[in-house]
């Protein structure tokens, strides 16, 4: 092993020991997020159709009179994009803490990064 081999792990033993539980959780999805091919939510912006993969944080039913949504907080450990599906109630799988890869174009509704209607695929837990 090399002096640079050898710093390297040494640092990243380090970095382990002192990062925080989130920013360890934050670094795992993102890599988790690279593995799927998914593009990282901070490099979206509006207009462009991504494929974005993470866990799903909060899920929430908006019942409206018109026109109910289904709203989960997707997090891939760099940023958050918000699924909506319109004229949904309830989506079987679609639940806080499960892992999914979406697609779909990106729009922003409040400052805040959105997908209507995705296209996903619920991943194997872990």
């Amino acid at each position: 092993m090399t002096t640079d081999e050898s710093r390297g792990s040494l640092r990243r033993i380090l970095h382990r020991l002192t990062a925080s539980e989130a920013e360890i959780e934050a670094q795992e999805l993102q890599r988790e997020s690279a593995e799927c091919g998914g593009v990282p939510a901070l490099d979206c912006f509006r207009g462009q159709v991504v494929s974005v993969s993470g866990r799903l944080r909060t899920v929430v039913y908006t019942p409206r009179t018109n026109l109910p949504t289904l709203e989960a907080d997707l997090y891939d450990g760099s940023d958050v994009v918000t699924l909506v599906w319109l004229g949904r109630r309830h989506i079987a799988g679609i639940e806080p803490g499960r892992h999914l890869t979406a697609r779909g174009r990106v729009a922003m509704r409040d400052e805040r990064k959105v997908i209507y209607n995705p296209y996903y695929e619920l991943d194997l837990p872990k």
